[in-house]
């Protein structure tokens, strides 16, 4: 004989779900979504991890670069000196060479004098030391000139007169302004 079914008296006859089926659903959701967050949680961990560690790495990188070019500087400033000094060897060199000569002629002295001074200017300009040196009647540049007289000129007024100390440029820096006499006002 066919059973007739009836429902149990705990389950409701519309359908809907018992509150322990929802509780079991919530529960279930529940675990999933923790499950989710932890998951979550977890790949967040080795990204931060990761970015850590670049972190580190950039860091050291930063401070590795920066050793280096103070290194650098450090070399550069050496070897800058160096090759100045350099240079100026062929002038010792030729000062002494004249000094040896006992017997030396007003005229050998002039020409070794002179030879020695062609050698020094070409040392200082392969060094990038220009000389300034304004011909008469040039604009005073507060710049590169030193003033030390006013006179009466029939030149314009602020114009050099005359130059009683040349001056000097270190790669278009001002090593020693030129020391001259510039016009007065009329």
């Amino acid at each position: 004989m066919p059973e007739n079914k009836q429902p149990e008296q705990n389950q409701p006859l519309t359908g809907a779900p018992s509150p322990e089926e929802l509780e079991a659903a919530q529960a279930a959701n529940e675990f999933e979504a923790f499950g989710a967050a932890q998951a979550e949680i977890a790949t967040l961990q080795a990204k931060n991890t990761e970015l850590s560690d670049s972190y580190l790495r950039a860091k050291a990188e930063a401070e590795n670069a920066r050793r280096r070019a103070d290194d650098e500087i450090t070399k550069a400033r050496k070897f800058a000196v160096e090759s100045f000094a350099e240079s100026l060897l062929p002038v010792t060199d030729s000062l002494e060479a004249g000094l040896t000569i006992k017997d030396a002629t007003l005229e050998q002295i002039r020409e070794g004098a002179d030879a020695t001074l062609k050698q020094l200017k070409a040392a200082l300009e392969r060094n990038k030391v220009i000389e300034i040196n304004p011909a008469a009647g040039a604009k005073f540049d507060p710049h590169q000139h030193q003033a030390i007289s006013m006179v009466p000129s029939e030149q314009d007024a602020n114009t050099v007169v005359a130059v009683l100390q040349k001056g000097y440029l270190i790669a278009e820096r001002v090593l020693r302004p030129a020391l001259v006499t510039v016009s007065a006002p009329k």
